[in-house]
């Protein structure tokens, strides 16, 4: 028997618990809002609890929003977006039943969902240089410029040719760089972490299982009748998605007195 015939074959099976292909995708469809119901819950207590405390330390969060480097976060916000698209592609294209198409959009996805974590990490480099990771390391005071490194200088160079170039408020920009810090500011930046550490963390472990949706759409297992897996996929990774642009507002814009 050619592996061709056994793939087809594998297309035309249900499993004994359905009684179709339908029935199988609506369940599929309810299990996986089922858990990204979950998943509202988890990120909604999250962001129940930073905005309880921003009411509290208005101050103290508003100058750890000025730490931020906002660019960055809102870069990685186009980046999502576009990764979205990525992914509504591969979708569309597994419901045309086209392997090849599913595997280039996925991959893309997969390319640019790394791009983010890549700006991610550099945010976190940037936050560990200027002493503002929670715990022994953080620091009150900001640290002298010749002690945050060259990559950290570089981006301090940007903000003030843009403030100075660009918006025109070079002076409010150098007085709200030396602003003491608060001393909930390190409450502040333990939320940041948290936050967006748990969504790098979905990232990640959505392009693990995009490398596995890789790997069957090689072999041949999905068609334009069965695609459950790619579509139900493409919800979570679009939910992680809206997350995100949930999260940059959050702690990025909020920085107004």
């Amino acid at each position: 028997m050619s592996e061709h015939l056994v793939t087809e074959i594998s297309r035309s099976l249900v499993p004994e618990q359905f009684e179709d292909r339908h029935q199988q995708k609506e369940s599929s469809t309810l299990g996986m809002w089922t858990f990204l119901a979950t998943e509202i819950l988890f990120f909604g207590v999250l962001f129940a609890s930073y905005t309880i405390y921003r009411h509290q330390w208005p101050d103290a969060f508003r100058r750890g929003s000025l730490d931020l480097k906002w660019y960055l976060g809102g870069l990685n916000t186009a980046v999502l977006l576009l990764s979205s698209f990525c992914m509504a592609m591969a979708v569309h294209a597994a419901a045309l039943g086209n392997s090849g198409k599913i595997i280039r959009y996925l991959a893309l996805t997969i390319l640019i969902g790394g791009l983010f974590l890549a700006i991610k990490g550099t945010e976190y480099y940037i936050e560990f240089r200027e002493h503002l990771v929670p715990g022994p390391n953080f620091r009150i005071d900001p640290p002298a410029e010749e002690q945050t490194g060259v990559v950290v200088g570089a981006f301090d160079k940007f903000e003030k040719w843009f403030h100075s170039s660009v918006l025109h408020d070079e002076d409010r920009y150098e007085h709200e760089r030396h602003l003491p810090r608060p001393g909930n500011e390190e409450l502040f930046m333990l939320f940041y972490f948290i936050m967006t550490a748990i969504h790098a963390t979905h990232m990640i472990i959505g392009i693990g299982v995009m490398i596995v949706l890789i790997v069957m759409a090689k072999r041949g297992a999905f068609s334009a009748k069965y695609h459950n897996p790619v579509e139900m996929f493409g919800l979570y990774w679009h939910f992680v998605d809206i997350v995100w642009v949930f999260l940059f507002p959050a702690l990025y814009l909020l920085r107004q007195p």
